[in-house]
């Protein structure tokens, strides 16, 4: 009897023995956890409609959304349930709209939505402007030149589209006349953007005689280079510029670049746009 005590209680401090062990063997908590990393983030053009002085036109908008690869689905998705930034600006398309399909062959990009699409009510004005909305924020894209539209797969669903204006003339190709906000944007150089000389500056102004100047300053304020440049359309139609600016920077850094107008009364920069570039 008393050697089969001995033997439990050696048992039992085998196990406790274990136990110990095992509990040691754990991984402490880590004090300092790595920081989820947080996702990246890619830009998209919009345009959405605006009314002001009884008059509606289009507001294009810089969108930050999370990155995906199907950046043409994105922005419709943005155009659908995003928040304009503009006051004023709307969304046409009804919210609950879903994309279901997006094809891209030659330059023509082929969109089919839900048929929720179809139950938008905007008025004769509205609609014209809701369709060119759709069109230019894909057009934003390069390697999309016109858009059509389908709904759940059909085109002769949605030809009478909104009421007033109809499919019949599709595909539809980009129109900026009716955007009236911004007067000027910048597409390249984009913010934040490592540039070098010479800087390639791109964009679109409506602006009186089609005169768009620009310059670049360190971060101290001091202008490294300016010049201007010509759109190809003054207002009151919009036009696309292309301007070449030649720098010498002192050593790394960064600064702004200012897009603008320059006032007809004062000579006051007016309509100015700024990009924050490094170099």
């Amino acid at each position: 009897m008393k050697m089969r005590n001995m033997m439990i209680a050696t048992v039992i401090i085998l196990m406790m023995a274990i136990t110990g062990c095992q509990k040691n063997t754990e991984p402490a908590p880590n004090p300092n956890p790595e920081p989820t990393p947080a996702p990246e983030t890619m830009n998209l053009a919009v345009y959405y409609l605006k009314e002001s002085n009884n008059e509606i036109y289009l507001v294009r908008e810089v969108h930050t959304v999370e990155k995906s690869e199907g950046v043409a689905r994105a922005a419709l998705n943005e155009l659908v349930s995003g928040t304009p930034l503009t006051s004023g600006a709307y969304n046409v398309l009804p919210a609950n709209t879903q994309i279901l399909d997006i094809t891209i062959e030659k330059g023509l990009a082929t969109v089919d939505f839900s048929e929720e699409v179809l139950h938008a009510n905007v008025g004769a004005s509205g609609e014209a402007l809701g369709i060119a909305s759709i069109v230019n924020t894909l057009t934003e894209f390069s390697t999309i030149q016109k858009v059509r539209f389908t709904v759940k797969g059909s085109a002769e669903k949605g030809m009478d589209w909104w009421g007033h204006v109809g499919l019949y003339e599709q595909p539809f190709s980009r129109d900026l006349s009716s955007v009236n906000e911004p007067l000027i944007w910048v597409t390249e150089p984009t913010a934040e953007q490592a540039i070098t000389s010479p800087l390639t500056i791109k964009g679109n102004a409506k602006i009186f005689e089609a005169v768009v100047s620009y310059r670049l300053k360190d971060s101290t304020g001091k202008i490294l280079a300016q010049g201007h440049t010509m759109a190809s359309a003054g207002a009151p139609e919009r036009g696309d510029f292309k301007a070449t600016l030649t720098f010498t920077p002192i050593s790394t850094g960064k600064g702004v670049l200012e897009v603008f107008e320059s006032s007809a009364k004062d000579g006051s920069d007016v309509n100015k746009v700024t990009i924050p570039v490094t170099w």
